[in-house]
This record gives C-alpha cells, structure tokens and sequence, in this order.
C-alpha cells in the first residue's frame, strides 16, 4: 500500500491530550484551523467546498505511534472497566493510527499569509495533527436517522460544573464557554473518576484546575500559560 501523504496539519487550542472531547462535534466552539502543506496550497483543490457545513477529516494519531495495538480496549465511557473489541470503538489504539472526525466548516480563507485555510469548528485533535484526507460531508447518505449507537447509547455524557468563586470570569466569553463545554465532558481517565485529587487541564493559553465531587466539577484555579505536551 502507498504510504499516506499529508495534506494539511490541524492547529487547536489542544496542546495536551487530557481535556480533548473523545469524540468531534462534541464542543462545538472549539475551533481548528487547517492550514495545507506546500504541494496542496493551491486554491483550486478547494474549489466548491465553501457550499458544505460539514467536512469530513481522516486524520493520523500522531501521538499513539508507539501504542501497541490490541483486539479489545476499555471505552472510558464504559468506565474503563468493561472490554470491548477494538473495532467496536473509536479507540486510538488501532491497527492503523487514522482518525475520522465530522467537523463544522466555519469559513474558507483562500488567500491568507499561510495560503488557504480552512476554519472548522468540533474538533477533537491536538495541535498539530496531519490531516491525511478532507470529503464534504453528505446529509442524504452520511445521517442515518433511528441508527442504533451501540453501548454509547446508555451512557450518561455530560457532567455539571462549577465555578463557585468565579474563577472563569477573567476568561473571554468565547474560550470561558469552551472551557466549560470541554470539563462537562469529564476528562478524567475512567480509571481515576473515584480518586480525590486535582487535575488540570490545558486549553489554548489557560491551564484550568479542577477536582470532582460527587459528579460535579469543580473549578479550583486559572493560571495563564499552555502545558507542554
């Protein structure tokens, strides 16, 4: 098989893989910017795309490349103690380390200082993750109404948070709404959800502290300055 190229590379405010939603379109304010490698910059590959709203992003886990691939995982959503087939699942942890995300197009900027950039919203990669393939998403074929999800279907997604003292009101309405969007989705590894202890989670240049309680979030503290991968 002809090795893979990449096209494009994806930038996010992830810098870290605690705190991504598992899945795309899950927080929809979080915004990726792809911006396309040398030999795809021209703007005649986008041509038309501008009339879809939304895309589908086959993308390389570049940070699973030394994971070894096993039939079954543990979902997190399952709490991490139940073993699923590998196939059954979105795990990174494949046979082959290719993502699929469905991403909102935001806008298309053909002539910018980087070339043509394309602005996706629900993304769910790192900064910096090589984009191998960019398909319109399809209304008439690509949504299934009344399909079965699986074990996904009975599981609760969303936790609440708190911010007693305010702690997220010096944060811009639009990354504060984000950040409160990514911690509803409990990024705890679920086998860490029954331990007392913080945790803190990166987005963009606000490293966030947090502990659980009782399934509630709760925000402990704000320092300015992204966590290194």
């Amino acid at each position: 098989m002809e090795n893979l190229k990449i096209i494009a590379h994806i930038h996010t405010g992830f810098n870290q893989k605690f705190g991504i939603p598992r899945q795309s379109g899950i927080v929809d304010s979080a915004v990726g910017y792809i911006v396309f490698e040398k030999e795809y910059k021209d703007p005649k590959l986008l041509e038309g795309i501008e009339g879809f709203d939304y895309l589908w992003l086959l993308w390389g886990f570049s940070k699973s490349k030394d994971n070894k691939f096993t039939a079954t995982v543990r979902p997190p959503r399952l709490g991490g103690k139940v073993h699923m087939g590998v196939f059954a699942t979105r795990a990174p942890y494949r046979p082959n380390n290719i993502g699929l995300s469905s991403v909102k197009l935001i806008s298309v900027d053909l002539n910018t200082s980087k070339g043509p950039v394309l602005t996706v919203g629900g993304v769910d990669m790192l900064d910096g993750t090589p984009i191998y393939d960019i398909k319109p998403y399809l209304p008439y074929v690509d949504s299934h109404e009344n399909a079965r999800g699986g074990f996904s279907d009975d599981v609760k997604a969303y936790i609440p948070v708190e911010d007693k003292d305010g702690i997220l009101e010096y944060v811009p309405e639009a990354e504060r709404d984000t950040i409160i969007k990514l911690l509803e989705q409990d990024p705890r590894p679920a086998y860490d959800v029954n331990r007392n202890r913080s945790y803190r989670m990166s987005y963009g240049i606000y490293d966030v502290e947090f502990i659980a309680d009782n399934n509630l979030i709760k925000v402990t503290n704000l320092t300015v300055g992204a966590l290194d991968n």
